[in-house]
């Protein structure tokens, strides 16, 4: 049974910071691409930060650029996302994504449940 389970997401000020982790379980961890998706309130789900499978790249929406850091340990089957400099427009429920894609299995996607975070004073 595959699951992706978040963890992290809180109640913090503006400037503050947080660190979501998202631990996978049931799958070959070290196969799949992450990413952190976001969804506001009344608006759709945003692809917030991608890393490869081995970790060698990264990509990052414009509006977290140089304020988030996504990170992964495949010894540990978990990512993580690093957020500083936090912003109340960064408010949202915060999921995590694995995909993947072998010749063998094809196209496999797994999500999880989603951790809120709300930033606010």
């Amino acid at each position: 049974q595959v699951q992706l389970v978040e963890s992290g997401g809180a109640l913090v000020q503006p400037g503050g910071s947080l660190t979501l982790s998202c631990a996978a379980s049931g799958i070959r961890f070290s196969l799949f691409s992450m990413n952190w998706y976001r969804q506001a309130p009344g608006k759709e789900r945003e692809l917030v930060a991608f890393i490869s499978s081995l970790g060698s790249l990264t990509n990052y929406t414009d509006s977290v650029k140089g304020r988030f850091t996504i990170s992964r340990d495949n010894a540990k089957n978990t990512v993580y996302l690093q957020m500083n400099s936090l912003k109340p427009e960064d408010t949202a429920v915060y999921y995590c994504y694995a995909d993947s894609w072998t010749i063998f299995t094809g196209h496999s996607e797994y999500w999880g449940q989603g951790t809120q975070v709300t930033v606010s004073s």
